[in-house]
């Protein structure tokens, strides 16, 4: 399953490149993330309830960051795991400074397997979609009450 889109997120490139790097500020903004840590330099570990049709449950998982080109870019890989299956994949995230905000693009390939799998190409891509877009969100207040900072 393929996902890719931008946002424009009213803060400058650093501090948003900041807040991406941090475990406690992403776990704020990931729906149903109920535990998110850093184990080693660059691999985070932690658990999500995700409560949408087909993918509701609890999954934990792991993701390593690679090939950090700090502010601008960086790659993920993705390997999460629960009782209705599983998703391993990979993603880019791109940073661009535009004037004093910064536009958010991210390309990701992943693949699900198990219970999941089942559910259909075009509803797990919607509720990829609909979890981007609250992250998103989600991130667009944390960054905006941080502003003062």
């Amino acid at each position: 399953m393929k996902v890719n889109g931008s946002h424009t997120l009213k803060a400058p490139i650093d501090k948003v490149w900041e807040f991406l790097m941090d475990p406690d500020s992403i776990a704020k903004v990931l729906p149903g993330c109920k535990a998110l840590a850093e184990t080693r330099p660059d691999i985070f570990e932690g658990t999500l309830e995700i409560g949408i049709a087909a993918v509701k449950g609890s999954y934990s998982g792991s993701v390593q960051l690679l090939d950090k080109e700090r502010p601008t870019s960086y790659r993920m890989i993705i390997d999460g795991n629960g009782k209705r299956g599983f998703v391993k994949g990979e993603a880019s995230i791109g940073l661009e400074a535009q004037d004093a905000d910064t536009i958010l693009s991210y390309q990701a390939d992943t693949q699900v397997g198990g219970l999941i799998a089942n559910v259909g190409q075009r509803m797990l891509s919607g509720a990829a979609k609909m979890i981007i877009n609250q992250s998103l969100k989600k991130l667009d207040k944390e960054l905006a009450g941080n502003a003062a900072e």
